[in-house]
């Protein structure tokens, strides 16, 4: 998303037992979990990433490259059986992150690993548009075709869980199965904050904030290459207790490496992330199974913190029908936590799927065909599939009714409808809808929102040179002591909230115009 800043996201010993507390009994395991809670901050800034395998060349893998048009995929395969096609996170991720544990699967699937356009292994390659969601879905269609398989069973996992579901909406009829693994919902509801910062302690998330200061200049002083700058605070963090965002158990040194190495490679030059993104906020999926027959598996870890507690019933009820299983004791990636049971509920879920006629296909496409319509026809459509560029933006300002902020008076939308109004000069305008967007986060009780609003109102009143009501909206936010970061990547801005309101406090903000077109 272009308004909050999101970090990037081993072997289970012995299955853990929860105490009366909550807490992993010591005697059941032998590895450090989240609930240890130890800090373990780095004096040092590791520069060169320790060696250490690609899983892909221990394994017994058959290696080729698709051609899907105009780009070539990466693409393993191991295992006979029903065709499994996995689908990593991200975005920006790779095929790496499934590396051993799926090789379980490998007695009951035919398991097809790949790297997305863009990701890893394959061609960094944006095609004649621009990296997209629609534009992963038509390549994962045409890798299908390439491997002459009629169906097969997709599993999405994390972002990946995003793309499966804008599958199965675009191709359910070469669907057997559907699994989506601590899967992103798609969908525009309201949802708790993520607990990713739950574990994590203040004094680790001020050592990662230094860390990053220290790579950045010396990225800079030694024009290090971004690939390098990216995987090293990948190493680095997660060094200094990020690994506490999304696992349950803490990865070894050499998983570290390996995450930081071959985990996290995607197209820098072409924005890789940025085009994803745009098109992904522009899609909503909520609605949009009603009556699908493809059988679907919800897996989620109940630790997995990139969440809250009420996302996985959230996304059941967008699948009617679907089997929704949880883990005790796992974090974002089951599959390496939990390995036994979790490869155990896979294998008895592909060996049961049946066989869906085309009688109950049919009219499923013809309700997507239809809900699509009206998805497309709605304000909330229009404001969340706008990009962040400025003729975006330029376009969605000219769109924009003052009505729009009773029925779209979610964060990301009046975010937008500002941002919409202040690119265009109707300062007053962007002003009345922060203030809205303020409004509507009280009632919920969302203080880090509440912020947001007051320092975009303090923008907004600066650039309409009412410098006393200016200060007094900034004055509020330092008053917070909100050190939350934020940013707004199509004007280059990144900041922490409290201490930027108190530097617009002694200095009045200025335009900042839209660096992306």
């Amino acid at each position: 998303m272009k308004y909050r800043c999101i970090g990037i996201s081993f072997l289970l010993m012995i299955a853990p037992m929860m105490s009366s507390s909550g807490q992993v009994s010591r005697s059941a395991r032998e590895r450090e979990s989240i609930f240890d809670r130890k800090i373990n901050l780095e004096k040092e800034v590791i520069v060169s990433i320790p060696g250490a395998p690609r899983l892909c060349d221990t394994l017994s893998l058959t290696k080729k490259r698709i051609n899907v048009g105009d780009c070539m995929l990466y693409v393993e395969e191991e295992g006979k059986g029903t065709p499994l096609v996995l689908i990593n996170g991200g975005p920006g991720g790779t095929h790496h992150c499934f590396h051993p544990w799926f090789s379980a699967a490998k007695g009951f699937a035919r398991v097809i690993y790949y790297d997305q356009r863009g990701c890893g292994l394959s061609d960094y390659n944006p095609g004649k548009d621009r990296y997209s969601v629609d534009q992963a879905v038509s390549d994962l269609e045409a890798l299908r075709a390439a491997l002459g398989i009629n169906k097969w069973v997709v599993l999405g996992y994390s972002y990946g869980g995003f793309l499966a579901q804008l599958y199965a909406l675009k191709h359910p009829d070469r669907l057997s199965g559907l699994v989506l693994l601590g899967a992103s919902p798609g969908m525009w509801v309201e949802m708790k904050p993520g607990r990713q910062y739950d574990f994590l302690s203040a004094g680790e998330r001020a050592r990662m904030r230094e860390v990053q200061t220290q790579l950045q200049k010396l990225a800079k002083d030694q024009n290090w290459a971004d690939e390098k700058t990216l995987a090293l605070y990948v190493y680095n963090n997660h060094r200094n207790g990020d690994w506490k965002r999304q696992h349950f158990y803490k990865p070894s040194r050499e998983k570290l490496s390996q995450i930081a190495l071959y985990e996290w490679n995607y197209d820098l030059k072409n924005d890789f992330r940025g085009g994803i993104n745009n098109s992904q906020n522009g899609i909503d999926m909520t609605g949009g199974f009603v009556g699908c027959p493809i059988p679907t598996l919800i897996l989620e870890g109940k630790w997995d913190l990139t969440w809250n507690t009420d996302k996985p019933g959230i996304l059941a009820q967008n699948h009617p029908g679907a089997r929704l299983v949880s883990f005790e004791n796992a974090g974002h990636s089951i599959f390496d936590e939990d390995p036994d049971r979790f490869f155990s509920v896979v294998r008895d879920y592909i060996r049961s799927l049946p066989r869906i006629p085309a009688a109950e296909i049919e009219p499923y496409m013809r309700y997507v065909t239809e809900w699509d319509r009206k998805q497309k026809a709605s304000p909330l459509y229009v404001i969340r599939s706008a990009g962040y560029g400025r003729s975006s933006m330029l376009e969605l300002a000219k769109s924009y009714k003052r009505e729009w902020c009773d029925t779209a008076g979610d964060m990301p939308s009046m975010l937008k409808m500002g941002f919409a109004q202040y690119e265009s000069g109707n300062y007053s305008e962007a002003l009345y809808i922060f203030e809205r967007m303020q409004q509507n986060a009280e009632k919920k009780d969302q203080t880090g929102t509440v912020a947001l609003a007051l320092i975009w109102q303090g923008h907004m009143l600066d650039l309409l040179d009412r410098r006393p009501e200016a200060i007094a909206r900034y004055k509020r936010v330092a008053d917070m002591n909100l050190n939350d970061s934020w940013s707004h990547s199509q004007y280059q801005m990144q900041y922490q909230v409290s201490p930027y309101a108190r530097e617009r406090m002694e200095t009045p903000f200025v335009r900042i115009d839209n660096k992306e077109k």
